[in-house]
Formats: C-alpha cells, sequence, structure tokens
C-alpha cells in the first residue's frame, strides 16, 4: 500500500531522516519546514512522491494551509507525523510565562491542531494514522527541562485520550518516545533569558548531556529513529506509547521501577496510623 504522508519539522535530524525513508519506501510525502528550501533536493531527488510546504506549527493558518496542500496534492493524509518540536533549557523558576506557552504552543497545541485538521479526512476514508513524536521527557523529569517535560507530558496524555476516541472510526494514535539519538537537539535548545545561579550545580550535568549530543557515537542514528517508525506504521497493530532506542527501554524500565516504589511508598503514608495533630494551648 502507497501511503501519504505529512511530515513536521522535517529540516534536521529525525524528521529529515524520516522524511528520506518515507520516499525511499515508495510513499508519498508532504514534508514540512519552516525554511522549506532546505528541502529541495529532496523534493528535486523525488519529484513525484515529494512536495513541502512553509509551516511554523505556531501558525494556525500555516497548519490549514499544509493539510490543504496534502489534500490538493495527494488527495489526503494516511499518516500524520508530529515532529517540530524546540527545547527550553531552565529550571522552572527560571521559565518565564512567555517561555512557557511558546513550549505548550510547539509541543501540545501544535499537534493537536493537525490532529483536528486531519480526522475529518481520515474518519471519511475510515483509516489513518497519527504519530506524536514525544520523547523519554514525556514519562520521566529532567532538571532543567521543566518546559520541555511540561509539553511533552500533555502530549502523551492527548494521545493516550486521542486513541481511545479515533479507535471505533478506524484511525490509530502513537506516541513514539525516542531515547538518545545524534541530533542537533541539544545545540539547537534555547535557554530562559532569566537564569538563577542557586540552580547551576543542579543542572549542568544535564546541559552538559544535552549539548554533546549532535557528536555522541555512543547515540542512536536518526535512521534507526526513521526505520522504527515505519516498522510501527505498517505494523497491524501497536501499544500507543512506543519506545524507540534501547536507553528508552532501559530509561523506561528505572522510571516504572521508581514509580512503583513511589505508589508503595504512598499508600503506606496515607493507610499507616495517623499522626498526631497540634492541639491548641490550654489557656
Amino acid at each position: 500500500m502507497t501511503r501519504r504522508w505529512l511530515v513536521t519539522g522535517c529540516s534536521s535530524g529525525l524528521g529529515r531522516a524520516l522524511a528520506e525513508a518515507v520516499t525511499e519506501a515508495g510513499d508519498r510525502l508532504v514534508a514540512t519546514a519552516r525554511r522549506p528550501a532546505v528541502l529541495h533536493d529532496l523534493a528535486t531527488r523525488f519529484p513525484d512522491r515529494v512536495t513541502t510546504v512553509a509551516l511554523d506549527v505556531r501558525d494556525a493558518a500555516q497548519c490549514e494551509a499544509a493539510v490543504a496542500h496534502a489534500v490538493d496534492r495527494f488527495g489526503g493524509v494516511d499518516v500524520l507525523v508530529n515532529n517540530a518540536g524546540a527545547g527550553m533549557f531552565g529550571a522552572l523558576e527560571e521559565v518565564a510565562d512567555d517561555e512557557l506557552r511558546d513550549q505548550l504552543e510547539v509541543l501540545a497545541v501544535a499537534p493537536s491542531r493537525l490532529a483536528r485538521l486531519v480526522l475529518p479526512l481520515m474518519r471519511r476514508q475510515g483509516f489513518g494514522h497519527i504519530v506524536n513524536v514525544s520523547s523519554l521527557a514525556g514519562r520521566i523529569g529532567f532538571p532543567g527541562l521543566s518546559a520541555y517535560v511540561a509539553g511533552k507530558y500533555a502530549l502523551e496524555g492527548m494521545s493516550q485520550v486521542l486513541a481511545a476516541e479515533v479507535a471505533p472510526f478506524g484511525i490509530r494514535v502513537s506516541a513514539v518516545e525516542p531515547g538518545g539519538f545524534a541530533t542537533g537537539y541539544g545545540d539547537a535548545l534555547a535557554e530562559t533569558a532569566t537564569r538563577v545561579p542557586a540552580y547551576a550545580d543542579v543542572t549542568r550535568d544535564m546541559w552538559a548531556a544535552l549539548r554533546g549530543m549532535g557528536d555522541n557515537p555512543e547515540l542512536g542514528r536518526p535512521e534507526t529513529f526513521a526505520a522504527q517508525v515505519l516498522r510501527l506504521v505498517e505494523a497491524d497493530s501497536a501499544p500507543v506509547r512506543v519506545p524507540v532506542g534501547a536507553d528508552a527501554f532501559a530509561y523506561l524500565e528505572a522510571a516504572e521501577a521508581a514509580a512503583r516504589d513511589e505508589l508503595t511508598a504512598a499508600r503506606a503514608l496515607l493507610s499507616g496510623p495517623a499522626t498526631a495533630t497540634a492541639t491548641a494551648p490550654v489557656t
């Protein structure tokens, strides 16, 4: 089956690798980026299968135009991949309201908007697949990434609810959770405008690890991520949340063990003998 894909954030990293894999597999693709000129080589190599569109996912009109272009060029959308993202580094106390809103706009509001735009198409045809590219940060809180973690947790919650809502229409929803991949994500991280020196020691190790991602030979290759997404889309069924990368499974297994310990501790706290309450002094 030849599928029609709409993928956001194709300019580099995981999105670019996925765009390459989709077209090499023989599928048709609407590849988007804020500066679509960076995709010119891909469209030139596959002129019958690739079309490019300018898309800043924070712009509602551009989102509508991208979906309309997919309909005009290919007749619809079978697979939507919400891959576009941006990171903000800073402890929660350092994150301003507008910085948090921007993270949520990119990581949660935009995927919801694009899903809303393609769902009528998918319901009419009786099938479709929405793939939301999440992160380990959608299940684990990393110091220094409070705003990013908030956005990814929101994306995962939305994905789980949406999966239940659209299953009766033959539509699947996946939240893909990449582990460490050698991309420019860390180098592209924005820093909060406000820095509080007290948090320097708390976030230093995380900052160093993120900045070194692109050159780390121990991390996964974007091409591996792309191959796994294609495998997911081709599968007859799959869990809603799908970790990608060997380290992703290791991190999440540790996180699940910690969550079980936390649940046990909470149950013990609330089911044990009540603690004595302070009484007012007798006067």
